[in-house]
């Protein structure tokens, strides 16, 4: 088939991510431009709101907590993602059976099909400070001095939420990783055994090595979920105590719908766009330089 022959197949997808996606994008990077409660035309303002941006405290914390956020949400479920997908198929599977394995991974990815709002509320009983079940716990076994409000208190309150990130996260990269083993000859690994390669050896010098696509692959799009993370904190803390669990997406949310800011929420909006990709076009740098290698 000539290259003209794949524009009808093309075409209905470039036009829904055009209206979907490039308009949008436009229009709020337009929008952020003006002063604008949402009423009424839009009254140009020129930088003054990334200006605002740059002397704003709350938008240098919300990007703070993003920074952590992104270490809950992609570097620590990648690294035990990839630990637990390499225990599952050398030895849960071989073991018990892949009946097994396919249980616990389906397990441990459940958190990832479960509604947002469901696992929010869910979550927010459990540490709930009056009748949670983590001090009720903590109680029951002789350790009630660790009790703790862990979500309104500003001291633990973004770690408890990126503990209950991993959580979430987690079930993905087990996912991916498995599915990668799956493809790796295992002449390679044969060949390892002869040579008197161990375990962690074997793992380490192959499999990480053949699954270098899936480890990309998982690092963008849960860096770019963790840039984007919205709803747990919606749920959750909704930004707080104080800004402690503020990031940009709700903050963004803050200017536009309950301080009818428009213009300020797009500008924030704008810049969250920018760095999405510009990360993800870092990524494919790396990973296009690295396949190379």
């Amino acid at each position: 088939m000539t290259r003209k022959g794949y524009w009808p197949f093309l075409t209905p997808g470039l036009l829904l991510c055009t209206l979907v996606i490039a308009v949008p994008v436009l229009v709020t990077a337009g929008t952020s431009f003006t002063k604008w409660t949402g009423v009424g035309d839009p009254r140009w303002a020129g930088l003054a709101n990334y200006d605002r941006l740059l002397h704003d405290e709350n938008f240098w914390a919300s990007f703070r907590n993003i920074a952590f956020l992104i270490v809950a949400m992609a570097v620590v479920p990648t690294l035990l993602g990839l630990f637990l997908a390499a225990l599952l198929f050398d030895y849960v599977a071989p073991r018990l059976g892949p009946r097994i394995a396919r249980a616990l991974r389906s397990g441990l990815y459940l958190p990832q099909v479960l509604p947002l709002a469901v696992t929010g509320i869910v979550w927010g009983w459990i540490l709930h400070p009056g009748y949670g079940a983590l001090n009720s716990i903590l109680d029951t076994v002789g350790l009630g001095s660790l009790s703790r409000n862990w979500l309104g208190d500003d001291r633990y309150a973004l770690y408890t939420v990126m503990a209950v990130m991993v959580w979430v996260q987690l079930g993905y990269p087990v996912v991916m990783f498995m599915s990668g083993l799956q493809r790796v000859d295992p002449e390679l690994y044969e060949a390892a055994d002869l040579d008197g390669a161990g375990w962690w050896q074997r793992f380490t010098r192959i499999a990480v090595h053949q699954i270098r696509p899936e480890i990309y692959v998982v690092l963008i799009t849960t860096t770019i979920a963790a840039l984007k993370i919205f709803g747990q904190i919606f749920v959750l803390t909704r930004g707080g105590p104080g800004n402690a669990t503020l990031v940009p997406s709700y903050f963004a949310y803050q200017n536009y719908f309950e301080r009818a800011d428009v213009g300020y929420g797009s500008a924030i909006s704008t810049v969250l766009t920018i760095v999405i990709v510009a990360l993800t076009f870092v990524f494919l740098r790396v990973q296009r330089r690295g396949d190379n290698a």
